[in-house]
């Protein structure tokens, strides 16, 4: 029997993680850390990472946009303890188009379906989570970005259902809304003084955060120590969303 009244555990020790987008900036930091913290790591993307890596951490080629390449892949991920959307893009040119909108909410909104969806008989053997990325753009209108905001809100509803489906299967789904973060594909608004400035004016920790700064909140919503947190859409923004 659980005793439910022992001393929280923060070990993802001997788990096996998967993440999606995991060779780019958030993905490869949350890579990183379960490895540094005992847990062994698949991630993919959409071609071969520039360089090596980390020791622990093998790579599978990946579109999440691929209905039949998302389905298949339970084949070479048999035994799975946490699965972590973080595969994902924006495309300030194309969005306002209807095949640049659709196209940016499939990767984030429908990815992320149709790998939970894949993944539950091995999350159900595991009695597993669900890790998804959001933003603070799932709580912000961005004029420049209408189908990244409009998949980033998405997914917090997405989290709240699937929270509630998949509970009888014992898995928790939970969601980590990012900040402002210094990632290849937030280049551009650091660069952009006008759009710094403004971040910045607001932001009360007045800098762009590392990657690996979202990784604890990762790990401990992974951990045993999280077991109680379901359904929920965890703000990481260095305190953004409290201005």
């Amino acid at each position: 029997m659980t005793d439910y009244s022992a001393l929280p555990d923060f070990s993802v020790k001997g788990l096996h993680a998967l993440i999606t987008g995991g060779t780019g900036g958030i993905g490869g930091a949350f890579a990183k850390a379960f490895v540094a913290n005992g847990a062994t790591v698949s991630v993919t993307d959409v071609k071969p990472p520039a360089t090596p890596l980390p020791a622990g951490v093998d790579f599978i080629e990946l579109d999440v946009r691929d209905d039949a390449a998302c389905a298949a892949l339970p084949r070479r991920v048999p035994k799975l303890d946490v699965l972590i959307h973080c595969a994902g893009r924006l495309d300030r040119d194309r969005e306002w188009q209807i095949d640049g909108f659709k196209d940016i909410v499939d990767i984030h909104l429908f990815g992320a379906m149709r790998l939970a969806t894949a993944f539950r008989p091995q999350l159900k053997a595991s009695k597993g989570c669900v890790i998804h990325i959001g933003s603070v753009y799932s709580y912000f209108g961005a004029p420049h970005l209408p189908a990244y905001t409009a998949a980033k809100t998405a997914i917090v509803g997405l989290t709240r259902s699937l929270a509630h489906g998949f509970a009888e299967d014992g898995i928790r789904v939970n969601a980590i809304a990012p900040g402002w973060i210094n990632t290849e594909i937030s280049k551009r608004g650091r660069e952009n003084p006008e759009f710094n400035a403004k971040v910045m004016a607001r932001l009360p920790i007045k800098r762009w955060a590392d990657p690996m700064e979202l990784a604890g909140t990762a790990l401990f919503l992974s951990s045993p120590a999280g077991r109680l947190i379901n359904g929920v859409t965890i703000p990481v923004d260095g305190g953004y969303g409290a201005t």
